[in-house]
């Protein structure tokens, strides 16, 4: 029997490999090592369809198994999502595969990439040393909502177990990995929202009260506070990206406040409509925000470097540092752009190439360098002054070398640590400043 006799379609995009080495004769239920060699785990979420992991270099894919319909249906409103530049994951290829004990029925096997790095929420919720990121994961949760629902998705089945955390820079950002039930409008109405929502609460509380069942949760998670604390967080955030305020026609300056707040926030805003109210002597100002990327995107223009939105918020702000350094070392004002130039070929350059030489590839490059400017500051704290960045370098890969390594920083070529081995790994992290999320 040869491996591709069960494959009856493959749709794939560009870039990717072409998975024919795979075992399509058997269902994903029944792979393993012996049949396919490139099989691997990962941290994972629960799941109601069969989903396997395989390798390919530095690679990783999901495999998940699902009637034709559903199947193309995902496929297609995950591309939407990319083309829409929402936060999930991304839809790598289309496989149909004939099954030769169904009588010729075929199932889809949807293929995505693998988001590096990444958490489900049981690792977070869990396993000592993970608890510092509880907090901030309700937070991440109420944000990727609130994302969704402003390009127009709706989700139709957002539970935890749907969505996957990447650490960020002391923060979490969260992703859709799920959009079987899924729909993508030009804009939702109140009602969509409204159901999604109810929905969320729903599925979070009914898998936590399974995961309770199960084993013993935290003292600090409520099974039944925790859904409506994530709601509250979504509708404050909401409110604040649709709020509507009134300023007189010479108070111009109100229009950049308000911008920059919600940049501050991370939203990018696209339109500001001004409105004239009453008499003519008061505008109304509504601002339409488009995303909520606005520091990875002037990150990105700066300097090339790609980072989530609080990685990227943290890089900007050594940015802006080494500007006012400059400025002063030369008496004039010195572009930011110059800045930018400098910071990346004295600082995030050199730094990350010793990471690696150290510890080896960095899954994520960004994310390893915030870890060093929080241990920088960690270490300033307790010395009650700047240590500087080659003191906050040795001693956080010193910190690094005596754990054991994890998902963040692991090898290509690498063996997959387990779920436990990486809880273990992130035991004791290095304490990291506070920041302030939604309350």
């Amino acid at each position: 029997m040869t491996p591709s006799r069960g494959l009856t379609a493959l749709h794939l995009r560009q870039g990717h490999p072409d998975f024919l080495d795979l075992p399509w004769h058997l269902p994903l239920e029944e792979w393993n090592q012996k049949v396919c060699s490139r099989l691997v785990e990962v941290p994972r979420g629960l799941s109601r369809h069969t989903v396997v992991f395989v390798s390919y270099g530095a690679d990783i894919y999901a495999l998940k198994e699902l009637p034709v319909s559903v199947g193309q249906r995902e496929y297609d409103v995950l591309r939407g999502l990319e083309d829409r530049r929402l936060p999930a994951v991304t839809a790598v290829g289309l496989t149909r595969v004939r099954a030769t004990d169904r009588s010729g029925e075929e199932q889809a096997i949807l293929i995505t990439q693998y988001l590096p790095s990444s958490l489900p929420y049981r690792v977070l919720f869990m396993n000592r040393g993970l608890e510092r990121y509880r907090e901030r994961l309700l937070d991440a949760m109420a944000s990727l909502l609130v994302r969704l629902h402003l390009g127009g998705f709706f989700w139709g089945d957002c539970s935890l177990s749907n969505v996957l955390f990447r650490r960020d820079a002391g923060e979490l950002q969260a992703y859709a990995v799920d959009a079987e039930t899924s729909e993508l409008h030009t804009k939702l109405s109140d009602g969509q929202r409204e159901l999604d929502l109810l929905i969320m609460e729903e599925n979070v509380t009914g898998g936590l009260a399974d995961l309770a069942a199960m084993v013993e949760l935290p003292s600090t998670l409520d099974v039944y506070a925790t859904a409506p604390s994530i709601r509250q967080r979504y509708e404050r955030l909401w409110t604040e990206t649709h709020k509507e305020i009134s300023i007189s026609p010479s108070e111009s300056y109100r229009i950049h406040e308000r911008i920059r707040a919600l940049n501050e926030l991370g939203f990018s805003v696209g339109e500001v409509d001004l409105v004239a109210s009453g008499d003519g002597s008061q505008l109304r100002m509504r601002t339409i925000v488009t995303d909520r990327e606005y520091h990875r995107h002037q990150l990105h223009n700066l300097t090339g470097v790609v980072a989530e939105e609080r990685q990227a918020a943290l890089l900007l702000n050594e940015i802006r540092e080494m500007k006012a350094t400059l400025t002063r070392e030369v008496n004039r004002s010195v572009p930011l752009s110059v800045a930018a130039f400098r910071w990346l070929d004295e600082r995030f350059r050199p730094t990350v190439s010793r990471l690696q030489k150290e510890l080896g590839p960095a899954a994520d490059e960004a994310e390893i360098y915030c870890q060093v400017l929080e241990h920088k500051w960690f270490l300033s704290e307790r010395a009650k002054r700047d240590v500087g960045l080659e003191v906050a370098v040795k001693g956080y890969v010193a910190l690094r070398k005596e754990q054991p390594a994890l998902a963040l920083l692991r090898s290509a070529n690498a063996p997959l640590v387990t779920v436990e081995a990486e809880a273990e790994a992130e035991a004791e992290p290095a304490p990291a400043p506070h920041r302030e999320g939604l309350r």
